[in-house]
């Protein structure tokens, strides 16, 4: 059953870089009592991610850059361990993700693998996130990485066991690395069984 929904005020607040609107709307509960709320929601579009992986090295791709929004929340140096992301625009999640690595990691991928797709935000964040995992040779890194002239990305290539432990000890924070290090670990796909 779906829900009842009316919307009473939409007004849009900010369009500096995304938007942030305030929504004022009734909800029907099933019992028929109908509740009002007021909702900020940021729509900052929908976005793609991908982890690249190497059975045979058994490492993983990750970059490092500044995130303001840590900083801000008391990210000593603002600074994250990230999978490769990006906004999708008007592309389609794969060729998204394929700019992206080449822009952010250097890596031309092949082909990629979608897991699945995730709100990281619903209570708040309209963003929709598309994710993806590749395997990776040293032979397709073609270019240098670091992302596009307003971007200062660093580009980490390491053991997956040491990314994994990342994770626990904190040093990996980001929901869309966490993820991805733990689809690795648990679907077998880093099995060295797997190895071609």
């Amino acid at each position: 059953m779906s829900l009842n929904i009316t919307v009473i005020k939409d007004k849009i607040l900010s369009e500096n870089y995304f938007v942030l609107r305030n929504i004022t709307y009734d909800l029907t509960r099933k019992n028929g009592d109908v509740i009002r709320h007021k909702r900020e929601v940021y729509d900052r579009g929908n976005g793609a991610t991908i982890l690249l992986y190497n059975r045979e090295k058994q490492s993983v791709v990750l970059i490092r850059q500044f995130r303001v929004a840590t900083w801000v929340n008391g990210n000593a140096d603002g600074r994250l361990i990230e999978t490769c992301a990006g906004l999708l625009d008007d592309d389609e999640p794969e060729v998204c993700i394929r700019k992206e690595a080449i822009e952010e990691t250097g890596f031309e991928v092949g082909a990629v693998q979608k897991v699945f797709e995730l709100f990281m935000s619903p209570g708040g964040v309209t963003e929709l996130v598309h994710f993806f995992v590749a395997e990776y040779t040293d032979a397709q890194r073609t270019h240098r990485g670091g992302g596009v002239e307003d971007e200062d990305i660093e580009v980490l290539e390491m053991p997956f066991a040491q990314a994994l432990e990342m994770v626990k000890s904190g040093e990996i924070r980001d929901g869309k690395a966490v993820i991805l290090l733990q689809y690795l670990q648990t679907s077998g796909v880093m099995n060295a069984a797997q190895v071609r």
